[in-house]
């Protein structure tokens, strides 16, 4: 299955929503009206696209009304796909990186799936033949540090470990320096979930992330933050959060599949100009996916012989 067809699947809830209120709204060549396009502003919004995200969408569908005289569900469409591309690409783009290794971390508040996406990230890289050191930097939760094994032993990577309720800028530390004796090329640093209004908790990750740094200047290299799809704007809130508190790179949108609320990516890229990094749309391996705009808005947004 390709990546085009995955992602449509994966997005098919927040699809359905969309282009079914596009088709609802403008069936064949009928006009549109200021009440269609407040119920199409009103989907828009259904699918968390964001207030600011919608804003600038609705007036292009206008301005193109405007020049055209008249509007069907097709323009509007093409409309929508052009200006949701543009939004998208409007989050800055990390530089690229020449250390060696690249030392990555991962942020995010309890269960989005942290640990699970470190286990896909470690599985592509090594994939792509990669050496890749895994570090439990969740040390609050038992299970993290063994869920790190077991992803470690499935996909081939090393992984760095203390005991439970260990310092985990400690674990950060040492998972760096053996990264570098073993002449390792990606570092991936879990961390424990905390909720990102909670000011001792955000002090400790600004600490993992010092440490990172003394361990091997300039690390870390990339920090991502994962974020659940299905809570929506609180997202929102969480990314905007972490970013003041941590300063992050990217972000992986976790769980895609399982919302109608897909909407979400417009408002990290385009209200926060946060780049959309990785979208995961299944469980497995292959469903955490690099995000390219391009294929997201088509599949989204595509006709359904396209996706």
């Amino acid at each position: 299955m390709g990546v085009l067809s995955r992602l449509g699947l994966g997005l098919a809830k927040t699809r359905e929503g969309l282009l079914g209120a596009i088709r609802r709204l403008l069936p064949g060549s009928r006009k549109i009206t200021p009440e269609l396009c407040e119920e199409l502003e009103a989907a828009l919004l259904s699918a968390d696209v964001g207030a600011a995200s919608v804003s600038v969408l609705m007036e292009a569908v206008r301005e193109s009304v405007r020049q055209a005289g008249e509007a069907d569900a097709s323009s509007v469409r093409a409309v929508l796909k052009k200006v949701m591309t543009e939004r998208l690409r409007a989050g800055k783009q990390a530089e690229p990186v020449t250390a060696v290794p690249h030392v990555i971390l991962l942020l995010g508040v309890n269960g989005v799936g942290k640990t699970t996406t470190a286990g896909k990230l470690a599985g592509q890289f090594v994939k792509a033949g990669k050496r890749v050191v895994l570090v439990a930097g969740d040390t609050f939760r038992a299970a993290a540090g063994e869920q790190l094994e077991i992803w470690g032993r499935r996909v081939g990577a090393d992984v760095i470990r203390h005991q439970a309720g260990g310092d985990p800028a400690a674990v950060a530390y040492d998972g760096v320096v053996a990264a570098l004796a073993r002449k390792a090329d990606i570092v991936l640093v879990d961390t424990a979930g905390r909720l990102h209004t909670k000011s001792n908790l955000m002090e400790e990750l600004r600490k993992v992330k010092r440490t990172l740094g003394k361990a091997l200047p300039g690390a870390p290299h990339d920090v991502l933050l994962v974020l659940d799809a299905t809570v929506g704007q609180n997202g929102l809130a969480q990314a905007r959060q972490f970013h003041e508190a941590i300063g992050v790179t990217g972000v992986v949108l976790a769980k895609l599949d399982g919302t109608a609320r897909g909407g979400i990516v417009l408002s990290i890229a385009g209200d926060l100009g946060l780049p959309v990094r990785y979208v995961g749309v299944g469980e497995g391996v292959g469903d955490l996916q690099a995000f390219d705009p391009e294929a997201f808005v088509e599949a989204l947004l595509g006709e359904p012989e396209e996706s």
